[in-house]
Parts: structure tokens; C-alpha cells; sequence
């Protein structure tokens, strides 16, 4: 087999994020699920949008913010996902590849407009966010370079992005040109609304030995496994996926891969801003480190790093320098 040529390759949502500070009032008002992620169609979309306050524009979609983490350590990084040719759409494409991400995507003529998600973000730092879909869920499979798949380290998919159909065709295609070539592909569960609807499906995978590395929370552990106590989860699901990876919020994360296991606490900080993208950039530290060939402890801490960074502001993109902060922790 030979040598990747890219580190990562993400599918994933495009999407452009639009994000306000809110009081936990406004959230009650507007009959939000404070601290989740809903989808909206285009009208509660333009709704939300007129409530909120002065408000941020910052390219985001998970898979994308991971990749803006991985880029930012100094990996080599490609995007696939859909955006419209309207302005976010440029918006979103401009900032990508502006982070050094390889993203050739055509963007699509038609309706609906690129995808964008509204974030409510309380003084606690909890954000509730609200995703209209948009041009995002229209991602064929023939927009797939299955030879640039193959010529990457780690095919890292979204689990988001699961939820439409067509998308959800192109990641099967994408996970079996990966697994022809030799490589990994690691998935993130991304939310327990995602596991109540397409659990079967993530089950059926992880069976089916298709999934190398697994990134989720405690919360989507429990709901994928149908166990309430953590560490019995985990353990069921390392007999059947070669990498797990648990993040655990303050409790910091917890990781096994084959008979090794480790677990770090979080990276203390000052005061969490906006837990926007923690998830996100947590999986940008811990791949970054496996591509690099690190220790599952390094991997981990690599992944608490840089989730601190960026909860410790708005955005769900790092601002602070990571291969300065890595260093500086990790010497």
C-alpha cells in the first residue's frame, strides 16, 4: 500500500454558522431545546434569524471544524460537501480553502440556498443551535474523487450528515472506496437525535466492521448502546470497533483501542465562553496525533487541548495558535 497522500479526508455538512449571545429566557420564548441541535426548515430558519440579536457569521459544520483544527496542527486536509452558489456559499468556500483545505466541490445551481445553522448561545456558554440543511443535504455520490479518498491516511465522516438520503449514499460509496484502499475511516455520532433515527444504520456498520476509529459523547454512547453505565458501553463497543473514543465533558475522555486504554481530564481554562465545536476540535487533536503515529494518551490530550481552545471563546474554529498551544502543554 502506499503512502497517503492526504492525512484526512471529511465529508461533511457545509455549512455557515450565525451565531448570538441569548438569555436562557429567549431561549424559553422561542421553544428551543437549550444546549441541542434541531433541524428547521426555511421558514422557522428566517424566524429565528429575525429574533436573534446582533449576530456573528463564521464558517462552520462539524466535519469542516475539524478539519480547520487538523490544518491548523499542520495536517493535510480535504473537504467534500455541497454548498449553493449564493453568497454563504462563497462565504464557505472562500474560508475553507482559505485554512488550507483542498475543497473542489461544485457548488449547486439550484434551490435550496447553502445550509447555515442558528446558534443561541446563553451566558453559561451552552448553545442551542438550529440547522436548516439546505443545499448541504443534496451532496451526490458522483460529486465523489474516490481516487483522492483512497489517497487518504483517514476518511473522517459525519454523522450529521446521515440524515438525508443522497449524502448518505455518497458516504457509503466513500467508506467502501476507503476500505478497498487499505485506509481508516473514522465517524463521529454527532448527536443522539441522529442515533434515535439511524442507529440501525451505525449498529449495522460497526457489525459489519466498517468503522476503525469511533468519536462520541457519554451522552451518544448510551443512546447507541442502550447501556446507562459508561464504562460497560465502551466496553461493548471496543470488542467490535478497533478505536473508541468518549468524551466526557468536564470528566475529560476516555479512549480504548484494542487491550489499551487511556483517559486524560479536561484542560482546565479560565471560563467556558461558547462549548460550540468542542466535539469538533477534540477529534481534530486526536487525529491528528494518530496520523502522527502519537500514544493514545498523547492522542487524547491533543483532543482536550484543543476542545479548551476553542470553548474559551466564540466560534467553533480555533483563533489562538495550536501548534503554539500544543507545544507549550505537551512540550
Amino acid at each position: 500500500m502506499t503512502a497517503p497522500a492526504t492525512d484526512v479526508i471529511a465529508i461533511g455538512n457545509a455549512i455557515v454558522d450565525v451565531m448570538a449571545p441569548a438569555q436562557d429566557a429567549d431561549i424559553e420564548r422561542l421553544g428551543l431545546a437549550k444546549g441541542g441541535m434541531t433541524l428547521v426548515d426555511a421558514d422557522r430558519a428566517r424566524e429565528l434569524y429575525d429574533a436573534m440579536g446582533p449576530a456573528r457569521e463564521i464558517s462552520g459544520g462539524s466535519a469542516a471544524n475539524t478539519l480547520a483544527g487538523l490544518a491548523a496542527l499542520g495536517a493535510t486536509c480535504g473537504f467534500i460537501g455541497q454548498v449553493a452558489q449564493d453568497q454563504l456559499g462563497e462565504v464557505f468556500a472562500h474560508d475553507i480553502r482559505a485554512g488550507g483545505i483542498a475543497f473542489a466541490t461544485p457548488a449547486r445551481e439550484s434551490e435550496p440556498p447553502t445550509a447555515r445553522c442558528l446558534i443561541f448561545v446563553t451566558p453559561d456558554g451552552q448553545r442551542t443551535m438550529n440547522t436548516f440543511l439546505g443545499a448541504s443535504q443534496f451532496l451526490p455520490a458522483e460529486a465523489l474523487d474516490e481516487a483522492v479518498i483512497a489517497d487518504a491516511a483517514v476518511l473522517y465522516l459525519e454523522g450529521y450528515l446521515w440524515d438525508p438520503e443522497e449524502p448518505r449514499k455518497a458516504m457509503r460509496r466513500a467508506i467502501a472506496a476507503a476500505r478497498t484502499a487499505g485506509r481508516k475511516v473514522a465517524f463521529t455520532l454527532s448527536d443522539a437525535f441522529v442515533i434515535a433515527r439511524h442507529g440501525d444504520d451505525f449498529r449495522a456498520l460497526i457489525e459489519a466492521g466498517q468503522i476503525d476509529i469511533l468519536f462520541a459523547n457519554e451522552h451518544e454512547l448510551a443512546a447507541l448502546t442502550g447501556i446507562a453505565d459508561f464504562h460497560e458501553g465502551i466496553a461493548s463497543l471496543a470488542a467490535k470497533v478497533p478505536t473508541v473514543v468518549v468524551t466526557r465533558s468536564e470528566k475529560g475522555a476516555h479512549a480504548v483501542s484494542g487491550s489499551e486504554q487511556a483517559h486524560v481530564p479536561a484542560e482546565p481554562i479560565e471560563q467556558v465562553v461558547d462549548t460550540t465545536g468542542a466535539g469538533d476540535l477534540f477529534a481534530a487533536g486526536f487525529l491528528f496525533g494518530h496520523v502522527r503515529g502519537r500514544s493514545l494518551e498523547d492522542c487524547l490530550r491533543l483532543g482536550a487541548i484543543c476542545a479548551a481552545e476553542v470553548i474559551s471563546h466564540y466560534g467553533a474554529r480555533p483563533e489562538a495558535d495550536l501548534k503554539q498551544l500544543v507545544a507549550a502543554r505537551m512540550g
